[in-house]
C-alpha cells in the first residue's frame, strides 16, 4: 500500500495535459510502470487517481457484490462510469479525458492532493471552497470519525 503526502499546484493545457509535480512523480515513482485509473470521486466535484494496484485491490471488494441484487448492480455502473485507464508519458504528463474534465469542471489551475493511496484531481477554486466549507465542522467531523476508536490506539493527537 502507497502512503502518498502533499498537495501540489498545477496547472492543465488546452489537450486536457497535466504535468505531475515533482514530488509526486517520485512518491509515486514505484508505481508509475503499472499506471492508473482515472475516475469521478462519488462525494465531491473532483477526480480520482488510482495507482493500479490500488485500484485492483479496490476492485476485488467491488467485485464480491451479488450482480443480481439491483442496487449492487446500479452501484459498480456509476462507481465505474467514465473510468479511464491511463499512464504517465516520458514527461510526466497525464492525459485527462475530455468527459472527466467536464464531470470536475476543470480549468487552467488545478490541485492535486493526495489523500493517503489515491491523489484528488481538483480545479483549484473548487478545491479551496470545498476546504472552506468544511472547516466550519472539521472538528466535529474528526471527533466522530476518529474520536471514539480506541483499538490500537497509539495516542497521536
Amino acid at each position: 500500500m502507497i502512503n502518498l503526502i502533499g498537495t501540489y499546484e498545477c496547472k492543465i493545457d488546452a489537450k486536457g495535459r497535466l504535468m505531475l509535480p515533482s514530488a509526486l512523480k517520485k512518491q509515486l515513482s514505484p508505481v508509475l510502470e503499472s499506471g492508473f485509473v482515472l475516475k469521478r470521486s462519488v462525494f465531491q466535484q473532483c477526480l480520482e487517481l488510482y495507482p493500479m494496484n490500488e485500484w485492483n485491490a479496490l476492485m476485488q471488494k467491488v467485485n464480491k457484490l451479488n450482480r443480481f441484487n439491483k442496487k449492487n448492480n446500479d452501484f459498480i455502473r456509476r462507481f465505474t462510469a467514465g473510468v479511464k485507464m491511463i499512464e504517465v508519458d516520458a514527461s510526466g504528463r497525464v492525459l485527462v479525458a475530455k468527459d472527466l474534465i467536464g464531470f470536475a469542471g476543470l480549468e487552467k489551475e488545478l490541485v492535486l492532493s493526495a489523500s493517503v493511496n489515491i491523489v484528488e484531481v481538483w480545479d483549484k477554486s473548487k478545491y479551496e471552497k470545498a476546504i472552506d466549507d468544511a472547516a466550519v465542522d472539521f472538528a466535529e467531523l474528526a471527533e466522530e470519525v476518529m474520536g471514539d476508536k480506541n483499538d490500537d490506539f497509539d495516542g497521536i493527537s
